[in-house]
């Protein structure tokens, strides 16, 4: 096995969602990537809300975003940065470029774009901005039209960029125009924003998927013009689906909240799955957060986009529910069940059993319904093709049995059952299956005699009797 990665002094990565919408599984495992690259270098791991698209930003999307990460336990270190209470400060900077000649106030109309835009699409060549204001004299500027700042961007040669994922990246220069860095109405472009924020948070390194590649060569001519330090990109390929198709709703991608509120999905499951999608150590595949902060690296991260696989999730989930304490399990349940104390502990001594067979949280509260159900007992329909009139005159003979024992436990319980369908001349199961019916409801449950014993004799006893061809007189 490979040792650990060497440590790079002064790492500070940043996660920067758009707070639009949902945590999305895609951008979980953006953060988490930049958290693990800044703990494993003892670095500094910063969160930003890029809340400049003012329309569609909102406070429950904020919330949501920070709760996700907090849940999956990757907050960012201290408080977040609002990227729109900056704008002065991205416009500061655009006044600085105009002022060191690399960018120029530029009055073509969006009439004028729209012409030069139709007749490119009309000689089948790509549009590109070739604005004559580029080096427009000042003195022949009108001081009476609305302009906007444009970038200065180099016109001839080409831009590397050596991703520390991707490899070596080659951009012509021509291929780059002269954008948009501050608006008419004089408020900052994404592009600037975020080439600005980067430079005062003392980003060291951008981690972030590869659909932004094609903007760093643009964000590039910002920090060159300003004379700032150049960062390190590692530009991830995306998340698809199983079909390889882009990852989409109906392959899984919901937000971060779908997967704990509607899906039982464990935080720990979720973040080990997600580091395992398209970045891995070896043939590990249960990694816990501790051990990957001690193993990540850019060098593993693969250059293919990986498949979302959600079987494979809860596979892995399920894994982390037997693995976890029974006391945390049993709080992550009480919700779905109005307990007291004692219901909590029942929970808790029955939850061994639960566990073993469930994927989900769902699926282990569906497994604890039986504990807190009221009589009479409603049972499913496998369950009450289970209760023929020989099952329940083989239910009769039990429940004297049981009723009969000095000590109420798994053993004499087993020992009882065992003993009268023995008498009656059927194998355990033909009973075994009416009795489960009977206790639970259901045709699936804990060992039987572990569900006699985690009932209790009354209960027990009063849930066989409701179900006997005969009843007690």
């Amino acid at each position: 096995m490979t040792s650990a990665p060497a440590k790079i002094p002064g790492v500070v990565t940043r996660f920067a969602p758009s707070p639009t919408g949902y945590l999305h599984i895609g951008g979980a495992r953006t953060a988490l990537f930049n958290y693990l690259f800044a703990r494993h270098h003892g670095g500094k791991y910063l969160l930003r809300i890029e809340d400049t698209d003012r329309a569609r930003s909102t406070q429950p999307a904020i919330d949501a975003i920070l709760d996700g990460l907090t849940w999956l336990g990757i907050e960012g270190d201290g408080e977040p940065t609002f990227q729109f209470e900056r704008s002065a400060r991205h416009a500061e900077v655009a006044e600085a470029m105009l002022a060191n000649g690399h960018a120029y106030r530029c009055y073509l109309t969006n009439e004028e774009l729209a012409e030069r835009r139709a007749a490119a699409q009309a000689e089948r060549r790509p549009f590109r901005i070739r604005s004559e204001w580029r080096d427009c004299e000042p003195g022949d500027a009108p001081t009476d039209r609305p302009f906007v700042v444009r970038l200065k961007a180099p016109k001839d040669g080409e831009t590397v960029i050596d991703d520390l994922v991707q490899g070596r990246v080659t951009v012509s220069n021509a291929e780059i125009d002269d954008f948009v860095l501050l608006r008419s109405d004089g408020t900052p472009t994404y592009m600037l924003a975020v080439v600005v924020d980067d430079h005062d948070m003392g980003v060291t390194h951008i981690i972030r998927g590869d659909d932004h590649l094609n903007n760093a060569f643009r964000q590039l001519g910002i920090i060159r013009a300003m004379g700032w330090p150049e960062l390190a990109y590692a530009h991830i390929p995306l998340i698809h689906g199983p079909d390889g198709a882009k990852l989409s709703k109906r392959h899984g991608a919901l937000g971060v909240d779908a997967y704990r509120d509607e899906m039982g999905i464990l935080p720990e499951a979720l973040v080990n799955y997600l580091l395992r999608l398209g970045w891995g150590h070896g043939d590990d595949e249960i990694i816990a957060l501790d051990q990957a902060i001690e193993w990540f690296d850019l060098e593993h991260v693969g250059k293919s986009p990986s498949r979302f696989d959600l079987k494979k999730l809860e596979n892995l989930n399920g894994h982390y529910i037997r693995e976890a304490d029974d006391g945390r399990l049993a709080d992550l349940l009480a919700p779905k069940f109005s307990l007291d104390a004692a219901g909590r502990d029942l929970l808790v001594r029955a939850m061994p059993e639960l566990k073993a067979r469930a994927h989900d949280l769902n699926q282990l509260a569906d497994g604890a319904e039986f504990l807190f159900a009221a009589r009479p007992l409603q049972v499913d329909d496998k369950a009450a093709a289970l209760l023929d009139e020989d099952s329940r005159r083989l239910l009769g003979r039990a429940h004297a049995a049981l009723a009969a024992l000095d000590r109420w436990t798994h053993d004499s319980t087993d020992a009882a059952v065992r003993d009268i369908a023995e008498q009656s001349g059927v194998k355990l199961g033909k009973l075994a299956q009416p009795l489960r019916a009977a206790l639970t409801g259901k045709t699936t449950s804990p060992g039987i005699f572990d569900v006699l014993a985690l009932l209790g004799r009354d209960e027990s006893l009063n849930r066989i009797a409701d179900q006997m061809l005969e009843p007690i007189e």
